[in-house]
């Protein structure tokens, strides 16, 4: 399991095109993936249950990944939500 704190750099954060786009490619990988944020949880593949942690652009988030592919899975997501791609 591999856990990392992120800021996310996203401009205007997880909104609806960004989170759709982050399920897509969370929905690519076998391994289970959570966000958190503030207490709240939400699973990696939901996209009802993101837009309920209303993520910003300059939020700290929690980013777990567990499971066969979670390094790759790890690497990608990060990258995406540091806005590096």
């Amino acid at each position: 399991m591999l856990m990392k704190n992120l800021i996310v750099q996203l401009p205007r954060g997880l909104q609806a095109r960004h989170t759709a786009l982050f399920v897509r490619k969370v929905s690519s990988f076998k391994s289970e993936v959570i966000l958190s944020k503030s207490g709240k949880v939400a699973n990696g593949k939901d996209i009802m249950k993101i837009m309920d942690l209303v993520i910003k652009e300059g939020d700290e988030i929690t980013l777990v990944v567990h499971g066969f592919d979670e390094q790759v899975a790890m690497k990608t997501l990060k990258k995406y939500l540091s806005n590096l791609t």
